[in-house]
């Protein structure tokens, strides 16, 4: 453990917000607030950073935080570095988290890291989600992303899951399918909406959320065409893949993803199949969902690997929600591992943003140990699936 690390206070994320200290290189937590949308969450990470700020045998030397300007923990990580002036330290999301997994089995070398959740804002402001990253303490890069879909009506489609599933069918070139195909489950209006915004583009920022494919895969399935908490669709997906490996094991392996290139790992052909099989008379729907599943995490731990092999890193970090996903993580696992390579993942706190705060904590220390510069970042802003 980096004991000469300066002390860092950091904000922590949007959703299921925690705050960290990070004292001579060892994690202080507050309590879990929740979500920041909540009024009272807000003053409990008010009252948090209080008590750290506290309970600190040393000054405070920044105070770290999402890139997100408009989250409350950034306004507030801002304001308290003006009022002890100190830095405040910015910390692109999944750079966090896969930093906060290296904190917490202290890595001091190079990592790729797998970093895979609903949304975390880039650094170039788009919506990133499933990304591919090279980090070490002093340096970053985005190595790259996974294939872009569509948010058809911005932040609506994280939660209407059908959407996702109309977007993929745009992506695939099949968008004159989607009145026809959702009309009986969303009305032919809603249907017909976003088939015409999808075809124009209108409202429908990019994403590369690995939580958005796993929408649309669900509702390619007929898992769920809306929800009402996170990640509903994703579990719902998952559980049908635990009961068919239950019954029958794993699905045999199968690579219809092209891995070979870096910056962009098209997982349309997984769709392709979904779509075609879940519209069919009789389908096995658990038996899909498996199917889906270790496609999926052989894609990933093939690029992960090919990434490792490049970069000359032996060991791959996993971090993000989705890897909340057992039946995933399994895969991913063991497809690196399988390669010879070193699989670290959170054990002492989620993969989550609960933990993000560590990981940005952890980045602003170094930061600051290497006399204040700002890390080192080569990111590809720019990444071209076409």
């Amino acid at each position: 453990m980096r004991t000469d690390l300066p002390t860092v206070l950091a904000a922590g994320a949007w959703l299921k917000n925690a705050a960290c200290l990070l004292e001579a290189g060892v994690p202080a937590w507050s309590a879990l607030h929740g979500d920041l949308g909540e009024p009272g969450a807000c003053r409990a990470l008010d009252t948090s950073v209080q008590a750290l700020l506290h309970r600190s045998g040393r000054p405070v030397a920044a105070v770290a935080h999402d890139l997100h300007p408009d989250f409350y923990s950034t306004r507030l990580a801002v304001s308290l570095a003006t009022e002890l002036g100190v830095p405040a330290i910015g910390v692109q999301h999944h750079h966090a988290h896969i930093a906060a997994v290296m904190a917490e089995h202290d890595v001091h070398e190079a990592v790729v890291g797998l970093a895979l959740d609903g949304v975390g804002l880039g650094t170039d402001g788009a919506a990133w989600g499933g990304e591919l990253l090279w980090v070490d303490p002093g340096a970053w890069r985005r190595l790259g992303s996974l294939w872009p879909l569509a948010l058809p009506g911005g932040d609506i489609a994280a939660r209407e899951p059908w959407r996702m599933a109309a977007a993929a069918l745009q992506a695939l070139g099949r968008g004159h399918e989607i009145g026809e195909r959702f009309w009986g489950a969303v009305g032919a209006n809603a249907a017909r909406l976003v088939q015409r915004l999808l075809a124009t583009g209108f409202n429908c920022p990019p994403t590369s959320s690995t939580g958005r494919w796993f929408d649309a895969a669900a509702a390619a399935l007929g898992l769920s065409v809306r929800q009402t908490h996170e990640a509903e669709a994703a579990i719902a997906l998952e559980r049908q893949a635990r009961s068919w490996i239950a019954a029958h094991g794993w699905p045999s392996r199968t690579d219809v993803v092209d891995t070979t290139r870096l910056d962009c790992l098209d997982l349309r052909p997984l769709l392709l199949r979904l779509l075609d099989h879940g519209a069919a008379p009789g389908v096995d729907v658990a038996a899909e969902a498996a199917w889906f599943h270790v496609a999926l995490a052989e894609a990933l731990a093939a690029w992960a690997g090919a990434a490792a092999r490049e970069s000359g890193a032996r060991t791959v970090c996993l971090g993000g929600g989705c890897f909340c996903n057992a039946v995933l993580t399994e895969q991913v696992v063991a497809g690196l591992q399988r390669q010879g390579l070193r699989v670290l993942k959170p054990q002492a706190h989620t993969c989550g943003d609960a933990a993000l705060a560590l990981g940005q904590a952890w980045v602003a220390a170094h930061q600051l140990h290497a006399g204040g510069q700002p890390l080192s970042i080569e990111v590809n802003e720019s990444l071209s699936c076409a």
